[in-house]
């Protein structure tokens, strides 16, 4: 007679219903920045570099999280959407300084407009506590497992 095979239902993890919820809040969000032709990786960069006003490609990519290689890449594409300038450091040629254009630096607080909307498209139902409670819990899993970089897919 076989033995009766036993296995967890996917259901039954946590980490299964977090990928649920995360996988459709970054695909909502998606969309949305998809209308202003921007991708979330490019809206976390230009977010970043809108705090940072301008920053050198490795500085920028140290502050995310990311290689540098990944955040050239990227600061190309904003280039020849012209929502990001690459310039020389005069001091040292081989240098160079990353800074958002004034489209960018326009669109910056738009697009932060999305993602408060989509927040409250798929959170705005939970109490001020609930809300303040899965947030405690989300960055004590992010410290307890030193989780770095920001998420950009």
């Amino acid at each position: 007679m076989p033995s009766k095979r036993t296995a967890s239902d996917l259901t039954a993890h946590l980490g299964y219903w977090l990928r649920h919820v995360s996988n459709h809040v970054s695909h909502a969000f998606a969309l949305k920045l998809a209308k202003r032709h921007v991708t979330v990786a490019e809206w976390a960069l230009m977010r970043s570099l809108y705090s940072l006003g301008e920053a050198s490609p490795s500085a920028l990519a140290s502050a995310m999280g990311m290689t540098r290689g990944a955040v050239t890449k990227l600061a190309d594409r904003l280039i020849a959407k012209d929502l990001m300038e690459r310039t020389a450091n005069p001091e040292d040629g081989r240098a160079q300084t990353l800074s958002l254009t004034g489209a960018a630096e326009r669109l910056v607080p738009e697009l932060a407009a999305l993602a408060d909307e989509n927040d409250a498209e798929f959170f705005g139902h939970l109490t001020n506590d609930d809300r303040r409670a899965l947030e405690r819990f989300l960055k004590d899993i992010v410290h307890r497992r030193k989780l770095t970089g920001i998420p950009i897919n």
